[in-house]
């Protein structure tokens, strides 16, 4: 049975991620999956006017939020940030009367309403749901592939939003790139944020968290870092070009997202997974990924 879903891209992905979008549009079509381009998106709201304006950022996640609704459809985004925002503006206008009667009345000028009836999910939550089919599909084991895979923050928190923060997430991506004959090594500084957020305040402070992460997966023995977020991706693939430990040496590891590993897996089109779109050189498991 076919599954569709009403995909939304976000800002950053379009822009600067291709290789991210079009492995995820290789891997849905391999199964099954039907994405809907989101017609009339607008930013997410993002969790930066969240800071700023209440009202505006659920107004804005919620327009998107409303939009899906009115034509009868889940949203799956492959987007980290936007998933946090569009998540947890659904679990604020679901539980919250007040605001939900406040934000209905700004989207009543445009003719939509939020419902709260249907669904807003990560792609890897979607993925994770067919792993099974992934299995029976994968045609070229990643043996020797030792990925430090890094979920995002926005991926698990925050804690308080029913259904939001569940624990066992990175433990289902970590089944899902392990589904590849890869391996998924336990790493201390896992769930610990990337520093994306802080590169608007301090480059320095962000590259200071980046390359304790970096020590820390090459310590635990990984050849590569997977990433299903796009922020998160903008540290290990562009921020750790040229970054170097204590002693000198590079702290480069090449950095790929889930669905490239998957679709590398599954035997789908090298062209269509991007791979020559990624900055840090894949050189090191370019024979592992048969590319």
């Amino acid at each position: 049975m076919t599954l569709s879903y009403e995909v939304f891209l976000g800002c950053a992905i379009p822009s600067r991620f291709n290789n991210y979008e079009s492995s995820m549009r290789a891997v849905a079509n391999a199964l099954d999956i039907k994405l809907i381009d989101f017609d009339g998106a607008s930013c997410c709201g993002t969790v930066v006017l969240k800071s700023i304006d209440t009202t505006s950022w659920l107004s804005l996640s919620g327009r998107n939020i409303a939009l899906a609704e009115k034509r009868g459809h889940d949203i799956v985004t492959p987007c980290n940030g936007c998933f946090g925002s569009l998540k947890d503006t659904h679990h604020v206008l679901h539980d919250d009367e007040v605001q939900r009667k406040a934000v209905n009345k700004i989207l009543s000028e445009l003719g939509l309403e939020f419902t709260g009836t249907k669904k807003v999910r990560h792609f890897v939550e979607v993925l994770y749901d067919l792993k099974d089919e992934i299995k029976s599909k994968i045609v070229k084991p990643l043996d020797g592939l030792r990925i430090a895979f890094h979920p995002g923050c926005h991926l698990i928190r925050p804690s308080n939003v029913a259904g939001f923060d569940d624990p066992e997430l990175p433990r289902k991506v970590d089944e899902l790139l392990e589904l590849t004959g890869a391996t998924s090594v336990p790493w201390n500084l896992k769930l610990r944020c990337c520093g994306s957020p802080l590169l608007i305040a301090s480059e320095d402070v962000a590259t200071s968290i980046l390359n304790e992460k970096l020590v820390d997966a090459k310590a635990a023995g990984a050849n590569c870092v997977v990433t299903n977020c796009p922020a998160c991706h903008t540290q290990y693939d562009i921020q750790a070009l040229g970054q170097k430990d204590e002693t000198g040496e590079s702290l480069e590891l090449p950095a790929l997202f889930v669905t490239q590993i998957l679709g590398a897996a599954m035997g789908l089109d090298l062209e269509e997974l991007g791979f020559e779109l990624n900055r840090v050189s894949l050189d090191p498991i370019s024979d592992i990924l048969g590319i």
